[in-house]
């Protein structure tokens, strides 16, 4: 009997988009159809094309904080991110275990009864934030066409019980729909902050604050959104995490103390630009 071959090491910087798709196709097709929507929002969330071992654990658990206060959805959905997580362990994609930082939370009985009315509570935006989403929906859309003729050439082949580019048109549309619809509810909830008067001199939602590490004294830049726009690689901070809360309605030269895993850090705001 021949040696069994040994498995190729993963390439190194393997993105979260392919990550995604490496996961989804180890599980079954009846899970991955519950599992692919709730992956790849994760993955749009940081970007499909960021490196997955650029990932932190205080990322992770502000994606978990950001997801029990957005979310009108079972709570249980946010499980499929931890599977994923420890399966990029696994792979040896991360070099640490980020699915840790995952935290599972079970709703009360006022919570799950209120479902109905808590998918009507607002999302909140910047101006700039409801054109992009608005854009973006106008792309996806766009796209129904293209995969519509995917799956009618691939439907041709008559041969349906192995025809993987079949299977595979139709688990990209269900993923286009899927991020449709999550676009839509989230633009019909979508309610447009006001921009701050420039007589203010406190910190507010659109607005870029710039802030400088008492301890190294760098200095970064950070826009303050609402919790739907927060990308932590663009430097927009949800005004419900701790550094947006931390941030929120404060004046240049006031301290900001976060809270972080090494201890707390403090900064002091520099300079507020309205957005």
């Amino acid at each position: 009997m021949p040696p069994k071959q040994k498995s190729q090491p993963p390439p190194p910087g393997i993105s979260l988009g392919e990550t995604a798709t490496r996961f989804l196709a180890t599980i079954s097709t009846e899970s991955r159809n519950k599992a692919q929507g709730e992956v790849f929002k994760f993955v749009r969330w940081y970007g499909e094309e960021r490196h997955i071992d650029t990932l932190t654990g205080p990322e992770v658990a502000n994606y978990s904080e950001q997801y029990y206060i957005s979310t009108t959805t079972s709570t249980d959905n946010l499980s499929f991110v931890k599977k994923f997580l420890a399966y990029a362990q696994k792979q040896g994609f991360v070099p640490s275990n980020l699915a840790a930082h995952i935290r599972i939370k079970k709703l009360s009985s006022k919570g799950v009864a209120g479902g109905s009315a808590r998918a009507e509570e607002p999302v909140l935006l910047t101006g700039g934030g409801y054109t992009d989403l608005v854009d973006r929906l106008v792309l996806l859309k766009s796209e129904r066409p293209k995969i519509a003729e995917e799956i009618r050439k691939a439907a041709a082949d008559k041969d349906f019980r192995e025809n993987a580019p079949l299977e595979a048109a139709r688990e990209k549309l269900g993923h286009l729909e899927g991020q449709i619809r999550e676009l839509e509810d989230t633009l019909k909830r979508a309610k447009v902050a006001e921009v701050a008067q420039e007589s203010s001199l406190k910190a507010s939602i659109g607005d870029i604050v710039t802030l400088e590490d008492k301890s190294t004294g760098d200095k970064v830049k950070l826009t303050l959104v609402g919790a739907r726009e927060a990308n932590v690689k663009q430097g927009k901070i949800s005004i419900v995490s701790p550094m947006g809360q931390a941030m929120f309605n404060k004046e240049v030269g006031d301290a900001v103390n976060v809270n972080a895993p090494s201890g707390v850090i403090s900064y002091s705001i520099l300079d507020i630009t309205r957005g």
